[in-house]
């Protein structure tokens, strides 16, 4: 037993503690290391963080000292442990060490913690018949749960979440007063006596709550049928995904006939049966973040239909309680765990919206009467290995559920900005400090549903955070709707600030990695409204934080429809063509079998548009370069979803990053920017396909292509002006190929080259303030 050191022996400290720890048991930690030590003193939560102060030998408190960091519980993220010694001598009462109630004055700085996994002390309790707790669908402890999704109001405690209105049994109550119980103050912490329950309703407004409720959606999965599952941050579609006619059942009814769908499995051994995983794979897929991980597909392990013409799986490990359950049904190893919603809308979190909208697509409906705050969808991650590499490279493609809302830290200090995204993949930025608090994906604006929100996101970590920005960031487009909110009534802040849609990826990249001074950044994406009024996206950027030139970009081509193009990449890959072959039709289209989807009629308007420019906008946009090479190779005339082509194209590389010998781009000087063009691409594939060159070698050849001009430009960029670093940026470069070849290419061309890490380097990235 451990015995207090005398107050006229000890010495008196001050430790504040920041980062990640309130709601992960870090209080408890804390009170067990200061009596394992003979500490006296005490620990509360505060706006800040963690506020300890303690009295003991000097020995002892520097041990606990190192000790708050090197042994902190695992769901804890501590960035700092500052030590004020010497205190007044009986400023630290004598006696046992306590945990005192919260402090709620002061400025707000403390860390609000992410929605997490399961614990094994949990599981092990929802599968135990003796537990009081056995298959209670909401069980959790200090280590693990729901956070963020269910937070109102900082400090975290149960008033400031959706749990207020569970009022705790005795039993609940003991644990959570507990220091020494691992449910001592577990804000969600519950029973089946006092807590949330589950319910499941029919197209029949039939209502089943409890294990009843959770039997029934198993046996209706097992059926080949389809449930809806409230699950931590929104709703999920669910079909047994195992079964071909239930994956197609899905499809047909969610309209959605070709974007791959996840997978959650019921664990470590299933998720090996069907996907390839290395042991830095398996210790992402089993982090408390509990993302869906894109890995390699095990040959003929699920019907192709769950993620058609694509080498990768997207698969995840069970993140809520109930998702353990469904999947110990016997038969149910594996479930499809889609978005819930419908098409072009934000995932369902209210029951009311759920049961008013996804029954055009469920059979039933599994939800609970525990309130989602703020929607958190799915995190989306893969790990890239290439024998360059010290270490394989992590790349968020969806940065959300337990990850938002942690902050970025810049290294240097912003000014008090909210950042509001773009229009696509949007997410919602704050700053403090030299922490930028980047929201959760909130998905496209393109409804009125989705950019509410985006703006109660915003007001959201706002509110959590005591922020008052006095900037508002907004990207240059006029059109966008984040940019009508910035400029009309919801920017509410003292200016607001247009920000090129590249020059803010090359920021972000900056930003992310603690990059200064002038830097080359080579930004390639589907859309960005450039300061000349065209499309870009296939740019090569010279400058800083505050300023740029444009010192490379992508030959223009019309876009043939505007939008349309990017539905139908045909028109793309016919412009390429136009382009290639001197404006040609017949010559265009004989290069290329592909280009027979189009009959004489539509050849000959869309020739007629893009020559006179009628609704055929200019870009320079790689993702629609690439779009049509896709087309033109026969991949994808039509896409159902945002880079389909890409992405099929990029398929048949199997994730084998070797470069093949390549087509060439040229290069031509003009006043301004240095043209890239691909017009001898475009003639190389199509002598690539008339001597029947497999369509795989050819996308290997095209990809080695822009890798290879990336280098070549950034050489000559570097011999002009001896800039030597280099940042990548754009949705483009969730190319796998293109980010591992670039990236590695550049470094073994002397080049500093940095990549995003830590956010997505899609439009997942908010511009900032200049």
């Amino acid at each position: 037993m451990s015995t207090v050191t005398p107050p006229s022996a000890a010495q008196q400290w001050r430790l504040r503690v920041t980062g990640v720890v309130q709601g992960v048991g870090y209080r408890p930690f804390v009170y067990k290391l200061a009596h394992e030590l003979g500490l006296a003193g005490w620990v509360r939560n505060d706006p800040e963080g963690v506020l300890v102060e303690a009295s003991g030998p000097a020995a002892a408190l520097a041990e606990f000292a190192a000790g708050l960091k090197d042994r902190a519980p695992e769901l804890a993220q501590v960035d700092g442990v500052r030590v004020t010694r010497g205190l007044p001598a009986g400023s630290v009462p004598a006696g046992p060490f306590t945990i005192v109630h919260s402090e709620h004055a002061g400025a707000r700085s403390a860390l609000i913690p992410a929605d997490t996994h399961v614990c094994g002390d949990c599981q092990a309790e929802l599968r135990d018949p003796r537990d009081r707790r056995h298959r209670y669908p909401f069980i959790n402890c200090t280590n693990c749960g729901p956070r963020y999704s269910l937070i109102r109001d900082l400090p975290y405690d149960r008033p400031m979440t959706t749990m207020a209105s569970f009022t705790m049994c005795a039993a609940c109550k003991a644990e959570y007063e507990d220091p020494m119980d691992r449910r001592y103050h577990a804000q969600p912490n519950a029973c089946p006596d006092c807590g949330p329950r589950l319910l499941l309703t029919d197209r029949d407004g039939t209502t089943v709550e409890g294990d009843t409720a959770l039997r029934r959606a198993a046996q209706v999965l097992a059926d080949g049928g389809i449930a809806a599952v409230k699950s931590v941050g929104g709703f999920h579609l669910a079909v047994d995904a195992t079964r071909a006619e239930a994956v197609a059942l899905l499809r047909r009814r969610k309209r959605r006939d070709s974007k791959p769908f996840a997978v959650m499995v019921r664990d470590l051994a299933t998720a090996q049966r069907l996907v390839a995983l290395s042991e830095d794979e398996i210790d992402v897929l089993r982090s408390p973040a509990r993302p869906i991980l894109l890995a390699r597909k095990q040959p003929d392990s699920l019907p192709e239909s769950v993620a058609p013409r694509n080498p990768n799986l997207g698969i995840m490990l069970p993140s809520a309680p109930h998702h353990h359950l469904l999947l110990d049904e016997p038969g149910l190893e594996a479930l499809v765990m889609t978005s819930g919603n419908i098409s072009g809308y934000p995932i369902a979190y209210r029951n009311e919206e759920a049961l008013e909208q996804l029954f055009e697509i469920a059979d039933v409906i599994l939800y609970h009467d525990r309130d989602i705050e703020i929607r958190v969808d799915d995190s989306v991650v893969r790990l890239s290995v290439h024998e360059e590499l010290d270490e394989p490279l992590l790349q968020f493609i969806r940065r959300a559920r337990g990850y938002a809302p942690y902050p970025v830290d810049v290294g240097r200090e912003v000014a008090p900005v909210v950042a509001l995204g773009a229009e696509l993949k949007t997410t919602v930025a704050l700053t403090n400090g030299s922490q930028v608090f980047l929201s959760q994906h909130i998905g496209d604006l393109k409804n009125d549903e989705t950019f509410a929100a985006h703006r109660r996101t915003a007001r959201h970590l706002a509110r959590l955070y005591a922020l008052e920005p006095r900037i508002t960031a907004h990207d240059l487009h006029p059109q966008f709707r984040s940019t009508r909110a910035a400029l009309g009534e919801d920017g509410g802040t003292e200016r607001t600030v247009e920000v090129q849609h590249h020059h803010a990826h090359m920021a972000s990249c900056m930003a992310e990695n603690h990059v200064t001074g002038t830097t080359l950044g080579v930004v390639f994406d589907g859309f960005g409204y450039g300061e000349d009024g065209t499309v870009w996206g296939g740019e090569f950027l010279l400058g800083d934080f505050a300023a740029y030139r444009r010192v490379g970009r992508l030959r223009r081509l019309p876009l043939i429809g505007g939008d349309q193009a990017v539905r139908e990449p045909i028109r793309t890959g016919y412009a390429l063509a136009l382009d290639a072959f001197d404006g040609d039709p017949e010559q265009a289209a004989s290069a290329f079998p592909a280009l027979a989807e189009l009959d004489g009629r539509q050849r000959h308007v869309y020739a007629t548009m893009a020559a006179r420019g009628i609704n055929s906008p200019p870009t320079s946009s790689m993702g629609r370069l690439f779009d049509g090479a896709a087309a033109l190779a026969g991949v994808c005339a039509r896409a159902e979803y945002e880079a389909q082509g890409p992405i099929e194209l990029e398929g048949l590389l199997m994730r084998d990053a070797a470069p093949e010998p390549a087509y060439r781009f040229a290069g031509h000087g003009t006043d301004g920017p240095t043209e890239v063009d691909p017009r001898p691409v475009v003639r190389a594939m199509a002598a690539d396909i008339a001597a029947g060159l497999p369509v795989d070698r050819i996308s290997r050849r095209f990809h080695t292509a822009v890798v290879e001009m990336v280098r070549e430009r950034c050489r000559a960029v570097r011999e002009e002006t001896g800039v030597h670093q280099v940042v990548l940026s754009g949705g483009v470069f969730l190319n796998e190929f293109l980010l591992l070849n670039c990236l590695t290419g550049l470094t073994a061309d002397g080049f500093d080259t940095y990549v995003h890490r830590q956010v997505p380097t899609n439009d997942g990235v908010s511009p900032s303030a200049r």
